[in-house]
């Protein structure tokens, strides 16, 4: 078996894969066995013709299509793992010679991990970002831990004022007819918060509890369900309750029923401080973004289009487990949200580009840098990855191969890549 590398434009290379003639009639008798019990073969039962009378009753190309697919995948990856090159998404499969008692040849056009030239990228200039926390930042802070604590008092001697929350039942209507979706019972509506369409909670302010009123929308022309897109609609909607939010003061009772401290100023010091190590994470991570950028822009790449789509499509997966994990599947988010799996994709394509580029950087640091990885900071790493899965290391270690492991390897390298360029580099 051999392969043969031809590189293309735009980050492409041509493989022409060639198999011996043995290991294709290898695969054709596997295609034989695969297939020999759906032929009809006169005076033989269904399965038990032999092979060389079904070839010379309906030729041997009946096994051809069979052949291929079983001898392809191997082979593929037989001679990727023995090769120099590197494909970084599907390839396109095209057969260049299938014959009985000839070699196999087959050509597979793939994008390929590209080479970097890296520029600069010792004591790139970045912009100083400053870590103080304010007054502002820490009343922010108070103010939130001020409406998480707020509560709910029933109101009964006014009307509905925005920024209440009115108990709801709503029916809605189309041209006097019910549509689906369009009724709702002891529904909790914050009037203010343009949670519902068009205007209809600015038509709720100002009505009591027990009122009885129609609130009259239109649906927006981009509405998801496109049977209700653009068309008026008359909700019909009983007031049950009024509620209005009471804020805690902010003082040292606030301080004791949200924190350990007993003081209000106290509680302030401790937020200071967490708040300051926030912004310091903050800004070490929009430094090392900002140092990547600018190496990105001094290095020569050439990224194919099937290496973006391949990472983008990969995003899109991480983001389907990721909502999954919130308790929605990836079917009702496109429900909700109007969107589609390729729109979806079409969308991450420029992070997905951006990915590609970092890692790629970084990886290209990291061989200049001669940057290595120790037994110790592999196994270390295993045990985080482990912790994070409620496993033990040893466990985890039984589970993944070697590939697994050179992968933790480079992302070790990757993360030193990005402490280097990053301590290297100088703030104005």
């Amino acid at each position: 078996m051999s392969m043969q590398v031809e590189k293309l434009e735009k980050g492409m290379a041509k493989l022409t894969i060639e198999v011996s003639a043995e290991k294709f009639d290898d695969a054709m008798k596997a295609a034989y066995k695969k297939s020999v019990g759906k032929i009809n073969v006169p005076g033989f039962r269904r399965g038990k013709a032999p092979m060389k009378i079904i070839e010379k009753m309906y030729g041997s190309d009946i096994f051809y299509e069979d052949a291929a697919n079983i001898i392809i995948p191997d082979a593929y990856e037989e001679e990727i793992e023995a090769g120099d090159v590197e494909p970084v998404a599907r390839p396109s499969i095209d057969v260049v010679q299938i014959e009985k008692g000839k070699d196999f040849i087959f050509t597979a056009t793939v994008a390929i991990k590209p080479e970097v030239k890296l520029g600069k990228y010792k004591g790139i200039e970045v912009e100083a970002l400053s870590a103080e926390v304010s007054d502002d930042d820490v009343m922010e802070e108070l103010k939130a831990e001020q409406e998480k604590n707020a509560s709910m008092v029933t109101v009964d001697d006014r009307a509905a004022e925005t920024g209440d929350t009115v108990t709801i039942d709503f029916e809605g209507s189309i041209d006097g007819e019910a549509f689906e979706g369009g009724k709702g019972t002891d529904y909790p509506l914050v009037l203010g918060s343009h949670s519902f369409i068009d205007n209809f909670e600015e038509q709720l302010v100002g009505k009591n509890t027990g009122d009885e009123t129609d609130v009259n929308v239109t649906f927006p022309e981009d509405y998801q369900a496109k049977e209700l897109a653009g068309k008026p609609a008359v909700f019909k909607v009983v007031v049950k309750k009024i509620e209005k939010k009471v804020l805690p003061e902010i003082d040292d009772e606030l301080a004791q029923d949200v924190s350990e401290f007993d003081t209000l100023d106290e509680y302030k010091e401790d937020i200071r401080a967490k708040l300051l190590e926030k912004k310091e994470k903050e800004n070490k991570a929009k430094k090392e973004d900002a140092v990547i950028e600018k190496i990105i822009e001094g290095a020569e790449m050439e990224i194919a289009d099937d290496m973006i789509t391949a990472q983008a499509e990969n995003m899109l997966r991480e983001f389907a487990q990721n909502i999954q994990m919130q308790g929605i599947s990836f079917e009702q988010y496109m429900q909700f949200t109007g969107n589609t799996a390729q729109g979806m994709i079409e969308q991450m394509k420029p992070q997905a580009l951006k990915r590609i580029q970092s890692r790629l950087v970084l990886e290209a640091v990291a061989s200049a840098e001669d940057i290595s990885v120790s037994d110790a900071e592999t196994d270390e790493k295993i045990e985080q990855i482990a912790k994070s899965y409620g496993m033990e290391a040893d466990k985890l270690k039984e589970t993944i191969g070697d590939k697994e492991i050179e992968q933790i390897k480079s992302d070790i390298k990757v993360e030193k890549a990005v402490e280097f360029v990053t301590d290297s580099a100088a703030e104005k």
